[in-house]
């Protein structure tokens, strides 16, 4: 081992410091601290000063090393942004599939370089806009996709040959990427030359996010069938986001999210072994989602420690030979739980806040949140300073000209520790319990979510916390921006477009393929191949939804607290 900073080194630090503390002293009687106690977002204990003795057990090549070399602590490519910004993908998602590709063309055009899909709530949960389930939802959330032809309208003209696509779903998952695929292969574009990823990550909605549809063990199964169809079969796609995102937004610690993201990418990476996979075949297309909130050091902080614990858990944990079976690569959104409908013009700096923490985390792309998320979907305008955003960071600010800048920072390299021993704890509670499944069935980890979500908001109620605009610096105010208002007619038109399609496909053959579905589903086939053939018969996403219901049964929160 090898210290970066000699025991002689670390003696006169200390000396420093004792004199530093006596002057301090004198100061403190004039000037006390502006509070009793002072505290992370996530309540971890923030000391007044950091020094080398904070780090004194730091080992620059066993904990640092070098950006894309083990255990990645800096980052995963070699020049990280000198060589490449990472991907400014916003999210998007509105009223019908017209609506919504409208809004992909503008964003494509004001030099966003990845398209990031939202769906309405029916599509969410794997429901048709006909459904008596969906009424009054239709379009309000994100855009309303029931079938195919809504997936071919959705990305009409778009170069989804070389710009690449995330799309944000879980329950049906399986079925909105294999509408992608079809699209993609009737436009004559091989399935293996499209890229992006599905979310597809069912474990953060049991603990955080609350869409679903079948019980943990049987979705775990449609996971993995995805993870090995693109394993085989479309070698450029991320079949899964493993998200902390939901997690931190259901009011989770910055240490729970991180903990809890782990533990539900070693469940997914167990699985898929225990199908049969080499681990470097499928690891290097996994990706990860993460939160980033207002604690500027604590969330950069998180990104490093990421990093660097999936590396020792993919080398050590399950032996991983290809070094990008090691790469943690991850998307991040600016936080959604942070904006404000009060004094909305300020989530703007919020944003910028959160999304400069990102960068200096080193994300490969990045979401920034728009000022009136908070209260609707984003119009147009808010949608274009959400991206200027980015894009003065990047070109603007200077962040991006030399690899992970904080590196070293007594502060920031203490947090990295910190963080990474205390998620490791909760991965070993966890592993304890049988894995995140038990775990989830235990209802441990929405439990601990629900103690965290309670005491932050105990401290924003007492004042221990500021969230200006609502407990501090108020202000009685008309809201000051225009909403995006969805039309009450489009889930009229909707379902009539849906209802034509229905009628003006091959119902025969569309009854065939539910039924090979079904059949399929009480054995251990693949299913992925059998839901794009449906698909290209124009089944729609519920239909397809109900055969994995009556198949695996439908999942009922506990609903514990």
């Amino acid at each position: 081992m090898s210290k970066i900073y000699s025991d002689t080194m670390l003696e006169e630090v200390k000396k420093g410091e004792e004199k530093w503390s006596k002057e301090l002293d004198n100061v403190l009687t004039q000037h006390p601290d502006r509070l009793s106690r002072f505290s992370s977002v996530s309540d971890h204990p923030i000391n007044r000063i950091y020094t080398p003795d904070d780090v004194k057990d730091l080992d620059y090549e066993k904990d640092l090393g070098f950006p894309a070399q083990y255990p990645f602590t800096r980052g995963v490519q070699p020049s990280m942004y000198r060589g490449r910004l990472w991907t400014m993908r916003m999210f998007a998602g509105l009223g019908s599939a017209r609506d919504t590709n409208r809004r992909f063309h503008l964003l494509v055009d004001e030099g966003q370089t990845g398209l990031s899909t939202a769906f309405d709530m029916p599509t969410l949960m794997g429901y048709d806009s006909d459904s008596p389930r969906a009424r009054g939802e239709c379009g309000k959330c994100g855009v309303a996709i029931d079938s195919l032809k809504d997936m071919e309208i959705l990305f009409d003209g778009l170069p989804i040959d070389r710009i690449t696509t995330s799309m944000t779903i879980n329950p049906p998952a399986p079925v909105i990427w294999a509408m992608y695929i079809a699209m993609a292969e009737k436009r004559g574009i091989n399935r293996g030359i499209i890229g992006g990823t599905i979310q597809n990550d069912m474990l953060k909605e049991f603990i955080a996010q609350k869409t679903f549809m079948c019980p943990p063990r049987p979705s775990m199964r449609l996971i993995t069938d995805t993870v090995e169809f693109a394993t085989k079969e479309v070698p450029r796609w991320n079949p899964i986001s493993i998200s902390g995102y939901h997690i931190r937004e259901a009011g989770s610690t910055a240490v729970q999210e991180l903990a809890f993201t782990l533990s539900d990418g070693i469940t997914y990476v167990e699985a898929a072994m225990e199908r049969g996979l080499d681990v470097d075949s499928f690891a290097p297309r996994l990706s990860f989602f993460f939160n980033s909130h207002l604690d500027f050091f604590e969330e950069i902080a998180k990104y490093r420690a990421a990093r660097r614990m999936w590396a020792r858990i993919m080398k050590e944990r399950f032996k991983a030979k290809d070094p990008r079976s090691m790469w943690l690569r991850f998307h991040t959104q600016t936080a959604g739980c942070s904006l404000t409908a009060q004094q909305p013009y300020n989530n703007v700096i919020r944003t910028a806040i959160e999304a400069l923490a990102a960068v200096l985390g080193g994300t490969q792309s990045l979401h920034t949140n728009s000022l009136d998320e908070v209260l609707a979907i984003p119009t147009e305008e808010a949608a274009t300073i959400a991206l200027r955003t980015q894009q003065i960071i990047a070109e603007e600010s200077g962040v991006a000209n030399t690899i992970d800048p904080l590196g070293g920072s007594f502060y920031v390299e203490r947090l990295t520790k910190d963080m990474e021993e205390e998620a490791f704890e909760y991965i070993r509670k966890i592993d304890d319990m049988g894995g995140m499944v038990a775990a989830i069935e235990r209802n441990y980890p929405q439990l601990e979510i629900a103690d965290a979500a309670y005491k932050y908001q105990k401290q924003i109620d007492s004042k221990e916390k500021t969230v200006v605009g609502v407990n501090k610096y108020v202000t009685e105010e008309e809201l000051p921006v225009e909403i995006l208002q969805i039309e009450a007619e489009l889930e009229e038109n909707q379902i009539k477009w849906t209802n034509q399609i229905k009628d003006t496909r091959d119902n025969k053959k569309v009854k065939e393929s539910l039924e090979k579905l079904g059949e399929a589903t009480q054995g251990d086939d693949n299913l992925m191949y059998l839901i794009i053939d449906a698909v290209k018969e124009y089944a729609t996403e519920q239909e397809i939804c109900d055969v994995f219901r009556d198949a695996f049964g439908i999942y009922r929160d506990p609903g514990v607290y």
